[in-house]
């Protein structure tokens, strides 16, 4: 079985260890925020999405734990457009492209800002 997860940039800078095609990985797993995953990547793209790789929450019974290997990683960078009556900026219009590693620093692209990954993962039911 595979799995798409969405690995934001400030979780793996923060505490994640780099990984790479290949790699096994042990993560925790949340529901993926599929409304902000469609405004980044549009439809087609987030319902692919299963889950939210993440260090920060408490536990909670929609978590899963998860041993699985990397078979597939893209970096994404994105627009930044300013929220409505906000004071603040939201990632639009999000471009994936492939790699081979991952590590939580990859630079931004022009005016593309790096916001994270997707990872597909390789897991055993």
């Amino acid at each position: 079985m595979r799995w798409n997860i969405w690995v934001s940039d400030w979780q793996m800078q923060c505490c994640g260890d780099p990984f790479r095609i290949g790699s096994t990985v042990s993560w925790t797993l949340c529901p993926a925020d599929r409304d902000w995953l469609t405004r980044v990547l549009g439809e087609e793209t987030a319902a692919t999405i299963d889950w939210s790789e993440d260090h920060h929450s408490d536990p909670s019974a929609d978590q899963l734990r998860v041993e699985a290997q990397v078979t597939h990683i893209s970096a994404v960078h994105a627009h930044l457009e300013p929220l409505p009556d906000e004071n603040a900026y939201h990632p639009v219009r999000g471009v994936l492209s492939p790699q081979t590693s991952a590590d939580g620093w990859d630079p931004d692209q022009g005016d593309l800002q790096f916001i994270g990954y997707l990872v597909t993962l390789a897991v055993d039911q």
